[in-house]
């Protein structure tokens, strides 16, 4: 029993609590002093009153604090599992919900970093004894330094090198440092050039991929941070070519946004002017032929170190991704899986992604 938990101000528990203990004393006192009891006994009574009154109208009022003392202790030795349980709701109560947040936020941040440092520790491992494997077989003259061996080398050297600039990306979006510089250029062209540098990362000759650029219209502009933008383009075609089957095809496909429906289309009051603009911009659009993504999978896969639910073997950092909806953000746009019309009959799986550019915000 808590019977000061109804009232919100510790400050008013204090005086409730003094104003009672106080009423109490004294209504003792006249009470002995009418029934003729000598100040040896009445002192005993009534300070043992005054205690008891005290001790039940203050119980639950400080017991939080207790509680944060020992889960700061806790705290302070890695354990963050430690949760107040507080139902008043005064100052002492807020607080307590507020230390119970702060330790939920601070026990998942912990776990991230257990998992980036875990996860780089094994991302790291594979492309590094490739290597030590590859190059101790040419040490020891049990593979000759032909072109191949050297491409394999070289491979899992790019591999190395995706990751640490995948890292230092994730670095420079936790610290918040990249401001973005918007510039407009021409669609086609742009794409061309992504679409050139994916060919040489994915070897798509030795693979025998297709790749098919769609802009429609041919003269579509864009406006935006031309640098991130590539980033997000050549994660996304990294992406479709490491999950394409041998002979695969790589659609990338340019097109102005369908608006959203206005007022009239749905089903909302006409307020004429007033009525906001429907906001277009550009769609960007990449597809593979591979397995797809699984409908339960869609957002998961824009989350670090994620591929599709888990490891697939394909070579990826599990970073690609999550770079990419970082810098989408970064322009207010959207990143996301849409159903893809060529898989009607696997409507649970889909290939492709879409990346939605907004209008540039006018000055005024």
């Amino acid at each position: 029993m808590r019977p000061l938990d109804s009232l919100r101000s510790f400050k008013v528990k204090l005086g409730v609590l003094v104003a009672v203990s106080v009423s109490v004393a004294v209504f003792l006192t006249w009470a002995s002093v009418k029934a003729g009891l000598s100040s040896f006994v009445t002192l005993p009574l009534v300070v043992l009153a005054a205690l008891v009154v005290t001790q039940v109208l203050a119980r639950g009022m400080t017991s939080p604090l207790r509680q944060m003392t020992r889960a700061a202790q806790a705290m302070a030795k890695g354990d963050y599992s430690q949760r107040i349980a507080s139902s008043s709701r005064d100052e002492v109560g807020q607080l307590a919900e507020a230390f119970t947040r702060m330790a939920s936020d601070l026990q998942q941040t912990d776990q991230m970093r257990r998992d980036l440092v875990a996860n780089v520790s094994h991302e790291l491992r594979t492309p590094v004894a490739g290597l030590r494997a590859q190059l101790e077989n040419m040490v020891d003259g049990v593979t000759e330094p032909d072109p191949a061996a050297l491409a394999v080398a070289l491979t899992e050297t790019e591999r190395l090198s995706s990751l640490v600039d995948h890292l230092l990306d994730l670095s420079r979006l936790d610290a918040g440092v990249i401001q973005v510089q918007t510039e407009t250029f021409a669609l086609t062209p742009f794409l061309h050039e992504a679409v050139d540098a994916a060919e040489l990362g994915a070897r798509s000759g030795e693979r025998g991929l297709h790749w098919a650029i769609e802009v429609d219209p041919p003269d579509l502009e864009a406006t935006a941070d031309a640098a991130r933008i590539r980033q997000v383009i050549a994660n996304l075609l990294d992406n479709a070519a490491r999950h394409s089957p041998p002979g695969g095809r790589v659609r990338l496909h340019a097109r102005p946004a369908e608006p959203s429906p206005g007022p009239a289309e749905s089903g909302a009051p006409d307020h004429g002017a007033d009525a906001p603009p429907r906001e277009t911009g550009i769609w960007i659009e990449v597809s593979d032929q591979g397995p797809g993504i699984a409908r339960a999978d869609r957002e998961r896969v824009f989350e670090r170190f994620q591929r599709g639910g888990g490891s697939d073997g394909s070579g990826g950092t599990g970073l690609g991704l999550a770079i990419a909806r970082w810098a989408v953000e970064l322009h207010g746009g959207t990143i996301e899986v849409i159903d893809d019309p060529a898989r009607e009959r696997e409507n649970d799986r889909s290939s492709v992604i879409r990346v939605h550019l907004p209008p540039p915000r006018s000055a005024g």
